[in-house]
């Protein structure tokens, strides 16, 4: 692992502070696989050397201990839902759900910010990118992606207000597959 931190440069014209206080630093910490390095990574690499040579920062790097194993994945509760972000999947228990792209955005949406509330407006903007058609669109695919999730309670309905992820929904989120 290679860690570079960078103070930050005052601009020219602006005043420094009345009471000196400690660089803001930078850090950026990349985790290396054995082996060689991508271009695009070679080439972070060098413009970092380089940064760090102009004596605008410096480059130092991090040993780390040895790597710990992931731990063995546990048998799913048959109504426990498993988004896989890296597959774009969705399982419930053993069993692989098919998702629309909007139903799993919503979902996974939904179950990446827990215990807050959101409006059919709001919704309609983080995950289907605009506000300009009916709100009740929400309402459809909502109820879809419950019928889909048939026996677990993962999407719970405020009246009057919109939807969020229910407390006690069986849901994971594995951004590693």
């Amino acid at each position: 692992m290679s860690v570079v931190a960078i103070p930050t440069r005052r601009h020219p014209g602006v005043r420094p502070p009345a009471r000196p206080r400690t660089s803001p630093t930078l850090t950026i910490t990349l985790d290396l696989v054995p082996g060689p390095l991508s271009p695009r990574l070679a080439r972070l690499v060098q413009l970092l050397g380089e940064l760090a040579e102009s004596g605008e920062g410096r480059l130092r790097a991090v040993e780390d201990p040895a790597p710990v194993p992931p731990p063995a994945p546990r048998p799913a509760a048959p109504d426990h839902v498993r988004i896989l972000a890296g597959s774009r999947m969705v399982r419930q228990g053993d069993r692989v759900i098919a998702l629309t792209r909007i139903e799993y955005e919503l979902l996974l949406f939904l179950a990446e910010r827990p215990r807050r509330v959101f409006t059919r407006l709001q919704l309609l903007s983080s995950v289907w990118g605009y506000e300009h058609a009916v709100a009740r669109t929400v309402d459809v695919h909502v109820r879809r992606l419950r019928a889909k999730l048939d026996g677990s309670e993962v999407v719970t309905t405020v009246y009057g207000v919109g939807y969020r992820l229910a407390d006690e929904a069986p849901i994971s989120v594995d951004h590693s597959s």
